[in-house]
């Protein structure tokens, strides 16, 4: 299908036409997401599989008996519709099926990620007045001795009569009724990565789940015989939704992995289950080019749609998906508060310019405005916003922050903070932060262009940019940059790598400083984290 035709002629009556429910006078993302599709005793849901090589087949009546357990057990420990439930694991099933079944009651679940220290999970429960946490003892261990008032649920933890959790699970009863939730109720409070300061709490309505169906279906191109793996962890916005919840929402087989990454590993994995459709992180992906292509056909794998999220995804990187695996990779462009608004598609007739974030999604209305909020021409730098009052757009809010998301909602649209040029063609191209942007010598520079080609320096492993203050210039561009082998450090190489940007972009975007660093800062979801790089300059300027 072409791209034009169907954004043209997109239509939410037909999306809604595809749930079992109609959005417009109930909607539950665990209806949707599992028991549509549990009639069927033969619908395999997931693949459960982790580094050890324990294996787990679960379908969707499977997962909906264990989901409707669970949401008993916790009734049984007080909880009811609107109250927080928090999940501190990995990617264990015990985990999913707590998911499911919070909101069978009506509850709201709240992502937490097992890298999280002490203060980072605290943050989180206390600020969104959590009720429950379901967790094991290691991730237990962590805040134990905080003054938590919460109730605990530890899946290694021995039960009455010595049962173990699944036996103990067992003894609740597999009937349940699901709440019949609204399309605006709360489901999620989805805590930003804080890579410009605290986490805040995006309060995610229900409807979030038909609000990426066109994503799903087309920009992801999740299609019937397909096996998908996703990467990023459930604690993060794109590991929960895109990678998680959009093949269950379309009834799909899933691989949920529970382990470090390892390239051969991964590799192994797709192999044995057949995998598709592989939505990954770019560093992710750089990893497996820096592994190499002879890893690759070693193995039988069947994979054919790649997407990414989470940094811009660099030419080399998609020269290597086609080259490696004779495939497509889609990059894709979304927020905390927003979802997925660009995209690149598998699943329509639209060209994919490699290093483009490619071209808004279906249903989402999307502009460019300077600072002023004027509407600025194709070729120029502009803010990305998007209609809040459209149908698409499902955040209710930060949770107990209404001040500070009342800061990004300016005439009814709502603000991302990031910026972008879109071109004659619609694609869109990330040129970073509006915090990021570096003034030197009248010019605006957006980071991203810089870093992306610093990375197809043969010696480069990571970079980041940012502006340095110059009593002349205002801001010079200083690049940080982590070496494949840091063996390679000289100061030769700094000014190779300077000119080496000063011939492929133009004389007022090279960096005039380079630094060597052996970590870039990352938030965990793996975002750099440029104003540390900005505070980590001042500091050294202080102290000289």
């Amino acid at each position: 299908m072409n791209y034009n035709q169907y954004y043209d002629d997109f239509s939410w009556t037909e999306v809604f036409e595809q749930y079992d429910w109609n959005p417009k006078e109930k909607f539950n993302l665990a209806h949707e997401c599992c028991d549509k599709w549990a009639d069927d005793p033969n619908r395999i849901a997931i693949y459960w599989h982790d580094e050890d090589g324990n294996r787990d087949t679960w379908t969707y009546s499977r997962l909906r008996e264990a989901s409707n357990r669970m949401a008993n057990l916790l009734k049984y420990n007080g909880i009811k519709k609107g109250d927080k439930v928090s999940g501190l694991l990995g990617k264990d099933m015990e985990l999913i099926i707590t998911i499911l079944a919070t909101w069978k009651i009506g509850a709201v679940y709240v992502p937490l990620f097992t890298a999280f220290g002490p203060d980072a999970i605290l943050h989180r429960i206390n600020n969104a007045e959590c009720k429950l946490l379901v967790t094991n003892y290691e991730q237990h261990n962590k805040i134990k001795d905080s003054d938590l008032n919460i109730g605990i649920i530890r899946i290694d933890e021995v039960y009455d009569k010595g049962l173990n959790f699944w036996d103990y699970l067992n003894t609740f009863s597999s009937i349940h009724e699901t709440e019949p939730t609204s399309e605006n109720d709360p489901c999620v409070i989805q805590y930003t990565s804080g890579s410009t300061g605290l986490p805040k709490g995006a309060v995610w309505a229900h409807k979030i789940l038909y609000s990426e169906y066109a994503l799903f279906k087309y920009g992801m191109g999740i299609s019937e015989d397909d096996i998908v793996f996703g990467g990023p962890d459930l604690g993060w916005a794109h590991g929960l939704m895109n990678c998680t919840l959009g093949p269950l929402n379309l009834g799909i087989s899933n691989v949920v992995y529970k382990g470090s990454f390892d390239v051969e590993n991964l590799y192994r994995i797709w192999e044995e289950y057949k995998v598709t459709n592989v939505l990954y992180s770019p560093t992710a992906f750089r990893m497996m080019l820096n592994s190499g292509v002879d890893r690759i056909k070693k193995y039988n794998l069947k994979v054919k749609k790649f997407s990414s999220a989470g940094e811009t995804l660099n030419t080399d990187l998609v020269e290597f998906v086609e080259q490696a695996f004779n495939a497509k990779i889609c990059d894709l462009y979304g927020s905390t508060e927003a979802g997925m608004i660009i995209a690149n598609y598998h699943g329509l007739d639209v060209p994919i310019k490699p290093g483009s974030m490619g071209r808004v999604v279906p249903g989402y209305e999307v502009k460019l405005v300077n600072s002023e909020g004027e509407e600025v021409k194709d070729g120029e730098v502009g803010e990305i916003i998007l209609d809040a009052k459209q149908i698409p757009f499902f955040c209710l809010g930060y949770f107990k922050n209404e001040e500070k998301f009342n800061e990004k909602v300016i005439n009814d649209h709502f603000y991302t903070g990031d910026l972008a040029i879109r071109d004659q063609d619609g694609y869109y191209w990330y040129k970073g932060r509006a915090d990021d942007v570096i003034s030197s010598a009248g010019y605006r520079i957006g980071p991203v262009e810089i870093e992306a080609c610093l990375l197809e320096h043969p010696l480069v492993g990571e970079a980041a940019v940012i502006g340095k203050p110059d009593p002349v210039k205002g801001e010079i561009v200083k690049a940080y940059v982590k070496l494949i082998n840091p063996a390679d450090e000289n100061e030769s190489l700094k000014d190779e790598l300077s000119v080496f940007v000063k011939n492929k972009l133009s004389k007022h975007q090279y960096p005039k400083e380079i630094e060597f660093i052996q970590e870039l800062p990352k938030t965990t979801s793996g975002k750099i984290q440029r104003y540390i790089l900005k505070k980590r300059n001042e500091l050294v300027d202080h102290n000289m």
